[in-house]
C-alpha cells in the first residue's frame, strides 16, 4: 500500500522530524555519490527530497512517482521534473539511467518482483541503484507516524538476497536514521549526536533505515552460440544457369 503524496510532502517538508530524516538520508547518499555530472539520475517512489543536489550538474533528473501514491510538482520554483507513472512500466528507455534512487517504493509495492525487474531494465551499463528501506529491527518501523512505519520492512540480508535474485550485485550498505523518531524537543536536540554515534556502529545495528547500493549484472548468453552464415558476394552475381 503506497502512502499519499500529500502525507509524504507534509512529513519531509513541513515537519522538523522529516527535515532531519531528509538530512540523514541525503548525507549518507552523498558519501558514495558526491556528484553526477553529465549523468541521468532518476528517483522512484518519493525520492525527490534526495535528488536536489544533482539538479545543477546532472544531464537530467527525473522523479518518478507511482500512480497509487500520486504526484506533486517538483522542484518548487524550477521547471518540473516529476512524472506520474505506472508502478512497473516507467516512461524511460532501456539502459538510459546512470543512477537510480528508490525511496518509499519497494517496501510499499505489492509487485516488488516486477518493480525490481523495471529497475534493472532502465539502468545502463555500469549503472548504480540505491535502495532505501525501513529496518525491521529499528524504532522507525514501529512508529506509524512516519512513512517508515508503513509497508514491508526488511533486514539487510533479506534485501540483498532479493536484489541478487534480480541480477543486482550489492556493493555498499549503510544505516541511517539513528535518532529517535519523535518530534519532542529533547529528542530533536539530541538527534545530531545520535546520528554521529550511529554511523560508527556496524550496519547490522542499523538505525531506522538502511541503504544498499547495487550494480547491474549482465550475464553472457548461455549455450552454444552459432555464427551467422556468411555469403560470398561474388557468388550472388554468378548466373544460376548458362544461357542457351
Amino acid at each position: 500500500m503506497h502512502l499519499d503524496v500529500q502525507d509524504l510532502r507534509n512529513f519531509y517538508y513541513r515537519s522538523a522530524l522529516g527535515r532531519a530524516a531528509q538530512a540523514s538520508l541525503q548525507s549518507r547518499m552523498l558519501e558514495i555519490w558526491p556528484e553526477a555530472k553529465g549523468q541521468t539520475v532518476a528517483g522512484y517512489g518519493f525520492a525527490a527530497p534526495l535528488l536536489r543536489p544533482y539538479l545543477k550538474e546532472a544531464r537530467r533528473v527525473i522523479a518518478l512517482m507511482p500512480g497509487p501514491q500520486g504526484v506533486m510538482p517538483w522542484p518548487p520554483g524550477l521547471p518540473n521534473v516529476s512524472v506520474l507513472t505506472e508502478e512497473t512500466l516507467w516512461p524511460l528507455e532501456t539502459g538510459h539511467v546512470d543512477k537510480l534512487v528508490v525511496l518509499h517504493g519497494l517496501e510499499t509495492s505489492e509487485r516488488a518482483y516486477d518493480l525490481l525487474e523495471e529497475c534493472w531494465r532502465v539502468l545502463g551499463p555500469g549503472g548504480r541503484a540505491l535502495f532505501i528501506v525501513p529496518n525491521r529491527a529499528g524504532l522507525w518501523a514501529r512508529r506509524d507516524r512516519t512513512p517508515f512505519g508503513f509497508g514491508r520492512p526488511y533486514s539487510p540480508s533479506q534485501l540483498e538476497t532479493q536484489l541478487r535474485k534480480h541480477q543486482f550485485l550489492p556493493e555498499w550498505h549503510a544505516g541511517a536514521l539513528y535518532q529517535v523518531p519523535s518530534s519532542k524537543r529533547i529528542w530533536m536536540k539530541s538527534g545530531p549526536a545520535f546520528e554521529k554515534f550511529g554511523r560508527r556502529m556496524p550496519t547490522m545495528m542499523a538505525g531506522g533505515a538502511f541503504m544498499v547500493e547495487a550494480t547491474k549484472l549482465v550475464y553472457p548468453p548461455k549455450g552454444k552460440v552459432q555464427k551467422a552464415r556468411r555469403l560470398n558476394p561474388s557468388a550472388v552475381l554468378e548466373p544460376t544457369a548458362k544461357p542457351i
